[in-house]
């Protein structure tokens, strides 16, 4: 028997790194998954590899059509919604403040933070329906405990006003049996990197003393296993009076920052 076993949850930014380590995890606790994401072939893919628990839906959570028309494919699927994993995002442009552009910052925050919302915004209505459920969002430790990743500045906004978000829904919801936390990674192995464009940031950044040897746990480095096992706790019964709260995924390398 399985901690998810009859639950439906989606999964935005499923197609690759924490969501899809997340949505596999989920599979393997009894969970039907939709994976929403804006890459077609990659989703469709691990649903294909996934079975029949698992749906593809087209998805780009910065816009508002997009994600309400995945969400009414999901529940049309599966016929409830039980979780609600906010999760996609991009690093986007990490620049000096006044170099980076107005559109670089703008689609940073349609991506991270607009996109958080409008998921949030087309998922409760159903969430309400079920009677119950979980939302979780992807933060960072970036906006919340780490402030020196140079250029940064839209990325951690982003980050930061998620939380804000979270806990302002976790106090909306609560009476409606919903709830809401967020996980906070730090260093993760995915290839969210390989998309983020860097200007002037050597000139920006911060030295940091570093003990010798890193107390934390594997340096501070994970794997999207790590985050997916966490979320699998805020989306199970097991944190059924856990609501409104950050969790740092980090092994505690941010304690140092």
């Amino acid at each position: 028997m399985g901690l998810l076993d009859n639950k439906v949850a989606f999964i935005t930014g499923g197609a690759s790194g924490i969501g899809e380590g997340t949505a596999r995890r989920f599979i393997e606790e009894g969970a039907r998954v939709v994976v929403a994401d804006v890459n077609a072939a990659r989703g469709q893919a691990i649903c294909e590899e996934l079975g029949s628990h698992a749906l593809y839906a087209q998805c780009d959570v910065s816009v508002a059509a997009s994600v309400k028309a995945a969400l009414e494919q999901a529940v049309n699927q599966f016929g409830r919604l039980d979780i609600v994993f906010a999760n996609a995002g991009i690093n986007g442009v990490w620049a000096p403040i006044d170099e980076l552009e107005p559109e670089e910052w703008s689609r940073t925050l349609d991506v991270n933070l607009k996109g958080t919302y409008l998921t949030l915004h087309y998922a409760i209505p159903h969430l309400k329906q079920t009677g119950a459920g979980s939302i979780i969002i992807t933060s960072s430790v970036n906006g919340n405990r780490v402030f020196s990743t140079a250029g940064a500045s839209a990325y951690s906004t982003s980050k930061a006003g998620q939380i804000t978000l979270m806990r302002m829904a976790a106090l909306e919801l609560g009476r409606h049996h919903i709830r809401c936390n967020a996980v906070c990674p730090g260093p993760i192995r995915t290839n969210i990197g390989e998309s983020t464009e860097r200007r002037g940031t050597d000139k920006l950044r911060i030295k940091i003393e570093m003990p010798e040897g890193s107390p934390a746990i594997n340096n501070g480095r994970g794997v999207p296993k790590d985050v997916a096992d966490t979320c699998l706790f805020l989306a199970s019964d097991l944190s059924r009076h856990v609501s409104g709260v950050e969790i740092y995924v980090d092994g505690g390398d941010s304690l140092m920052r």
